[in-house]
């Protein structure tokens, strides 16, 4: 009987997850049908904690929107404690906006000659201390380090003067009014004496008192780290140790601490000595989730490269190289652009990377540097149009990508505001396309997938979407002109946020 049952449950295990089922939750900023939508209300960056509980919006015009999780509270007690309690909780996750602050303005830099644009390329959420709330954001060139914190609003309650008595400026001061003009001595005092005390004080004579009953959410920039990046930032990424922190450029990648804003130190620098000779930039860049001394970045070749602090004080040599070798005779002249990696993010688990490029996402594990474990074609339909695309500058479109909590599933956008989601689990097929609008699963069809041939004990998996040309994997015709950049996964549930536009669209499964 043991045996039977041993047998049943890891065929169970063995059995990849079933496709989700993904619902619309709700919407922040929609807009109306014909409504023009403002450069400056853009999303450019979303990130939720750690904890899942908050969630962090940035856009083009500098701002940066935080939104706080509400079904949890309204039950009492984070979901760990209900879970704890037995609480069944059936309603899916729901934020409601809690606050937003300026985090850059726009800048000229009078020695180049260059506008500093204010847009926000990324957020990134510190660890939370006496129930404030810490965050990175950074524009091109300036990091800012900012404590959001409920303070109590100060009221005077008490006016010094009784309103029932009040006449002019008070009894006192209207009665010493009426009175003519005396000589008074030089130290200021009075040769007569005109007025004195009562005994008992003067009754329309109070002192104001102060009273905090309202709060109000403040957001204080604690430091700004400027001046260390000579290309635009691309990348921040904070440590597993709470101290320290990367920020990444197109050459180089700068380690900071967090309490020490006018020093940083260079750990890797691309650049060559004769700028002709370049071939590669960085493109991303990501801290190991766990290991403190281990972070991995990605380049516009198409290769991942990771790098042990421990190693040398300047990590221009890397630990591990990750790339994929082309196919003999596929090299074009689009080769190269499409194999730019956009983004890098480590799994929860740190034992794999997810990498997007133009045309596809793809799952590294780090103990594998032969090749990816999976490939998922996003964007193979657009390859008959990629030189409408290099015209249109679409091609330099940088996707970010994300992983489920449970490493189960990976996510990612594309054009006319779909974001694709696929499994990643052994023998998984889902691969759910979705539309960012009220109705998700309007254009959604099951999209076939063909694993490829298995190279040694390890499967390679490669998902395809649909090969027609010009239309994309539910056949509609592709609108190059809206696209869903950015999104995110929250870190414990199945729940997808992304923007399209200036809207906040969030899902659940």
């Amino acid at each position: 009987m043991n045996g039977g049952d041993e047998g049943a449950e890891s065929a169970a295990q063995a059995s990849p997850p079933q496709p989700l089922e993904w619902k619309f939750s709700q919407v922040f900023g929609e807009r109306t049908a014909g409504e023009e939508v403002q450069e400056v209300d853009i999303i450019s960056a979303i990130e939720f904690d750690k904890t899942g509980d908050h969630l962090a919006t940035g856009d083009r015009g500098g701002r940066v929107v935080l939104f706080e999780r509400t079904d949890t509270k309204d039950h009492g007690g984070s979901r760990r404690d209900l879970e704890r309690m037995d609480y069944s909780t059936s309603r899916h996750p729901e934020f409601r906006y809690k606050t937003e602050f300026q985090s850059h303005e726009p800048e000229f830099d009078y020695l180049k000659s260059l506008e500093i644009e204010e847009k926000i390329n990324k957020i990134r959420w510190c660890q939370t201390a006496n129930g404030a709330l810490f965050l990175l954001s950074t524009n091109d060139k300036t990091i800012k380090f900012w404590k959001v914190q409920e303070k109590k609003v100060k009221k005077i309650a008490d006016m010094n003067v009784d309103p029932s008595k009040a006449v002019g400026n008070g009894n006192v001061a209207s009665s010493s009014n009426n009175v003519s003009p005396k000589p008074y001595l030089a130290n200021g005092g009075s040769p007569s004496k005109e007025f004195s005390f009562p005994p008992g004080g003067i009754p329309s004579l109070r002192l104001p008192t102060v009273t905090s009953n309202e709060t109000s959410l403040v957001a204080r920039c604690r430091r700004v780290y400027a001046h260390a990046h000579d290309y635009h930032i691309n990348s921040i990424s904070n440590n597993s140790d709470g101290e320290t922190f990367i920020s990444a450029d197109d050459l180089r990648i700068n380690l900071w601490n967090l309490e020490i804003s006018n020093q940083s130190f260079n750990i890797v620098d691309v650049k060559p000595a004769n700028m002709e000779d370049l071939t590669e930039v960085i493109t991303s860049a990501e801290f190991h989730p766990t290991h403190c001394n281990m972070l991995a970045y990605s380049s516009s070749k198409g290769s991942i490269r990771l790098i042990d602090l421990r190693q040398s004080a300047l990590c221009d040599s890397h630990a591990i190289l990750f790339e994929e070798q082309e196919a003999p005779g596929s090299r074009s002249f689009f080769t190269e652009i499409i194999a730019s990696i956009s983004d890098i993010k480590f799994a929860k688990d740190g034992r794999h990377i997810l990498s997007r490029d133009y045309m596809t996402l793809k799952l590294w594990d780090i103990n594998m540097d032969s090749g990816p474990v999976a490939t998922f074609q996003v964007h193979e339909y657009l390859r008959p149009k990629l030189c409408d695309l290099y015209e249109n500058d679409s091609i330099f479109d940088k996707f970010e990508c994300c992983l489920s909590g449970d490493g189960l599933r990976v996510a990612t956008g594309s054009y006319s505001n779909l974001f694709r989601v696929f499994g990643c689990a052994p023998g998984s097929t889902e691969a759910t396309t979705l539309e960012a609008s009220k109705n998700p699963m309007r254009r959604q069809v099951q999209t076939p997938s063909r694993p490829s041939r298995s190279l040694s004990s390890i499967t390679r998996v490669v998902r395809r979407g649909s090969d027609v040309p010009g239309v994309d994997t539910n056949g509609n015709s592709f609108d190059f002109t809206t696209k869903l950049l950015h999104l995110a996964w929250h870190p414990t549930e199945n729940s997808i946020a992304c923007a399209a536009a200036n809207s906040l669209y969030m899902y659940y499964a």
